[in-house]
């Protein structure tokens, strides 16, 4: 029986095509490799393919919902629908604190403009005004602020103070929104993690224009590229993503976890480089080739992290 592998992709098309046609060259008996059709969704009913590498439902719900309904038939889905809906970059801080990843000084902030169909009644748990010196004192300044859980650098702000932290946040709409401490570099780092065990340590300078970031001259030792090594394996242990980036940024020599919840991770030609994107191609093909080989037909296929699997059964997290 042929296990068909799927890309769901939006606009984007270097890395699903070469996806596509990388595993379709490798020739493996019974598995092929194609863009995801979909001219139906019936309740309960089998998507039709084995695995599905997601690289768009966190735009587009109805795909989301796709996916699910996919799961539950016995889809591989890369990364875990059901995980992702639920995760957002400050709760994968809190449990960064918990696993002994160093990350930067973090408070979440509630929208600064009320939410639809809400009123100031539906915040009488929130206190009127929030503790701004202590939370002040706790990041410190310069700090950034970011949604938090939104991606691709969009509506993020670096503030020198408090006057125009105040600015800045009035212009953030219904945005929840997350104040960080700067975390003042040496060097960067953006990391590829593909199957949770393969990792690529790449140099990245996010204060160069976007076609540029991944030109950068950092050149980690042998022990700090072990020791970045082992915090991208435990981060997405814990959190159970199959395709992730994590950036790390080292100061005084510790590499503090900056952003790392990235589960459809740029991984266009033009942007990451030839050398990365064919790592990225063929790392990908390899682990969805062994993912749909591993599939039980209609059992739950999915991934899950280490902190979903220790709450079930009561365990403490570790560092």
């Amino acid at each position: 029986m042929t296990k068909k592998i799927g890309i769901l992709h939006g606009k984007e098309r270097s890395f699903p095509e070469a996806l596509i046609k990388k595993i379709n060259e490798k020739n493996i008996k019974g598995i092929v490799a194609e863009p995801v059709k979909i001219d139906k969704v019936m309740q309960g009913e089998p998507s039709g393919y084995a695995v599905i590498i997601d690289r768009i439902s966190q735009d587009v719900p109805f795909y989301r919902a796709f996916l699910k309904n996919a799961a539950i038939s016995g889809t591989a889905v890369i990364n875990n629908p059901f995980w992702w809906s639920a995760d957002e970059k400050f709760f994968n801080n809190a449990l960064a604190t918990k696993i002994g990843v160093p990350v930067p000084k973090t408070v979440i902030l509630p929208s600064r403009e009320l939410p639809d169909d809400t009123s100031s009644e539906s915040f009488s748990n929130l206190a009127y005004p929030l503790d701004w010196e202590g939370i002040f004192g706790y990041v410190g300044f310069p700090a950034y602020m970011k949604p938090f859980a939104g991606g691709g650098w969009k509506n993020v702000y670096r503030l020198n103070d408090r006057d125009e932290f105040f600015e800045r946040h009035a212009e953030t709409g219904q945005l929840v929104m997350l104040l960080q401490e700067e975390i003042v570099f040496e060097e960067y780092y953006r990391c590829y993690c593909i199957g949770r065990k393969h990792v690529r340590i790449m140099p990245y300078e996010p204060r160069n224009p976007h076609h540029l970031r991944y030109v950068a001259g950092f050149k980690p030792s042998a022990k700090m590229l072990k020791t970045m090594e082992e915090i991208v394996l435990n981060i997405n242990n814990h959190l159970g993503y199959d395709f992730n980036t994590v950036e790390l940024a080292i100061r005084d020599g510790v590499p503090y976890a900056i952003d790392f919840c990235n589960p459809a991770p740029d991984a266009d030609l033009k942007s990451v480089g030839q050398e990365n994107f064919d790592w990225v191609v063929e790392t990908s093909a390899n682990h969805a080739i062994e993912t749909a080989q591993n599939v039980r037909e209609g059992a739950d296929n999915l991934s899950w992290g280490d902190y979903i699997k220790k709450s079930t059964v009561g365990k403490p997290l570790t560092k």
